[in-house]
């Protein structure tokens, strides 16, 4: 086993935060993972990980190695794919992406067939959440994320934008009325809150001119429980007309101030930005960039 390996299997235990896992994942004996990390440590003079009988955590030695290490294995992966797709062989590795549940459920996951057809040694972890995940520290190739960036390290790609629609079910309406204007939101209706995070607080109703304040009895964090909390008539939505449109269409769902829609979204490919990207994670953001732009044409 030489150094790459041992770098390949600390990544491995990075992302797992685990040696069992980690060993699992790679097919080696637990043992053998444990060896290979200390080697590591003793051949780079530091201590890669916090190590307990409950969990396994990065020093911030070994935070600084993960992310600098990344860089060394993509430069030895784009050496050894940068002629494979020229000479069309099918490429082969890991890439691992995030994106919301929406997104996974409706648009990237079904056409994923079609990917790993023309690539089937592809091996791809796809992670569906509506937190803001940790590109660098996480360990991910790249993300769809709708709304702004924030941090200026990374490097966003625009893909489309998501618009938003407002929405309720047919039993709500019976029950509290359609709203004609702003001013019947509040305190008549109510309103679903949606945040990233339990504990945090919702802006509101929002529309082009800024947010409603309204009340709500149910909060919650994921793209899927909106969804349900609005077809249970628990009050108002506002979510991308992509994922609600069949809804509305087949009447669960009924449209609601279509003059007062929140601004649309801008959905972008996000990465870090590192020197090089291995052919496979290029290819694999190519393809969810083309996938993604013609669900929102």
């Amino acid at each position: 086993m030489d150094q790459v390996d041992r770098m390949q299997i600390f990544h491995r235990v990075a992302e797992l935060g685990s040696f069992t896992q980690a060993a699992q994942s790679l097919g080696l004996p637990k043992a053998r993972a444990s060896t290979a990390v200390q080697q590591l440590e003793a051949e780079i003079g530091a201590r890669l990980f916090h190590r307990t009988t409950r969990k396994v955590q990065l020093t911030q030695d070994g935070q600084a190695f993960l992310e600098r290490s990344r860089d060394v294995l993509a430069d030895l992966d784009e050496l050894q794919t940068m002629f494979q797709v020229e000479q069309g062989q099918s490429l082969r590795g890991r890439v691992r992406v995030d994106m919301s549940t929406g997104l996974a459920r409706r648009v990237v996951i079904p056409r994923l067939p079609e990917l790993l057809r023309a690539h089937p040694q592809l091996e791809l972890e796809v992670s569906s959440t509506e937190r803001r995940v940790d590109l660098v520290r996480e360990g991910f190739d790249c993300v769809l994320r709708a709304g702004t960036i924030g941090d200026t390290s990374l490097i966003a790609r625009p893909i489309g934008e998501l618009e938003l629609v407002n929405c309720a079910s047919p039993a709500y309406v019976r029950r509290h009325g359609k709203p004609r204007k702003l001013e019947d939101l509040a305190p008549k209706h109510r309103l679903v809150h949606f945040v990233s995070t339990l504990g945090g607080k919702s802006s509101g109703f929002e529309h082009e001119g800024g947010a409603v304040a309204m009340e709500g009895a149910v909060t919650v964090n994921n793209a899927d429980a909106y969804e349900a909390a609005c077809l249970a008539g628990l009050g108002i939505v506002q979510a991308p007309r992509l994922g609600l449109q069949p809804l509305i269409d087949s009447g669960q769902l009924i449209e609601l101030l279509p003059r007062h829609r929140a601004p649309p979204l801008p959905l972008n490919l996000v990465y870090a930005n590192r020197r090089h990207q291995s052919q496979r994670v290029r290819v694999v953001m190519d393809w969810l960039a083309r996938v993604v732009a013609q669900a929102l044409s």
